[in-house]
């Protein structure tokens, strides 16, 4: 079986011909909007949690709850942008590890999640985060991160030219920051 990264799916190549996977496609932004970002150094961004969000009752149903793995998927995209927009989002840059994610309590609609990444190391093979999640004064989660530039470390791999994880999706989120910072569009 060979894979093969297409402009909008992962396609399993069998001897029977493609088959993809839409699901792996799937692109969502767990994210509101950024409230602090410096380039190469730190981002803040904040996420309003509502009951409206069908996968917060599939847990507990009579309970509803931020599953740990959106806490970590809301502090990978607020670093990942913060890692891909310092090269300019010239490169792809994907979540290579989860280093450390504790947790100290949990997280229920009504509350906001505030979302603070700092770059401890960047290189041209990727980036290592630190990062804190709070819910007003409480702390809930403490996350290290590692992201990898892919164009510089999967020799031999073709991925599409075009950059598929920062969809404009993505950078909308800091486009609008930039905005409303009165901050000049690059």
């Amino acid at each position: 079986m060979k894979l093969v990264i297409s402009d909008w799916c992962v396609i399993r190549c069998t001897r029977h011909g493609p088959i993809t996977n839409h699901h792996l496609s799937m692109r969502w932004i767990w994210i509101d909007k950024f409230t602090e970002f410096t380039s190469r150094q730190t981002a803040t961004a904040v996420k309003n949690v509502t009951s409206a969000e069908e996968h917060l009752h599939d847990l507990y149903p009579a309970f509803p709850i931020v599953p740990h793995s959106l806490i970590i998927e809301g502090m990978a995209q607020t670093a990942g942008i913060l890692v891909g927009e310092a090269k300019n989002f010239q490169e792809k840059v994907i979540l290579a590890k989860i280093g450390k994610a504790s947790f100290f309590r949990l997280v229920r609609p009504g509350e906001t999640l505030v979302f603070k990444a700092k770059i401890e190391q960047f290189s041209d093979q990727g980036a290592a985060i630190s990062g804190t999640v709070d819910c007003g004064s409480d702390s809930v989660a403490q996350i290290e991160l590692m992201f990898s530039h892919i164009d510089k470390n999967y020799s031999g791999v073709q991925f599409p030219e075009h950059n598929f994880v920062f969809t404009e999706q993505f950078t909308e989120l800091l486009k609008a920051f930039r905005i409303d910072s009165n901050i000049p569009l690059q």
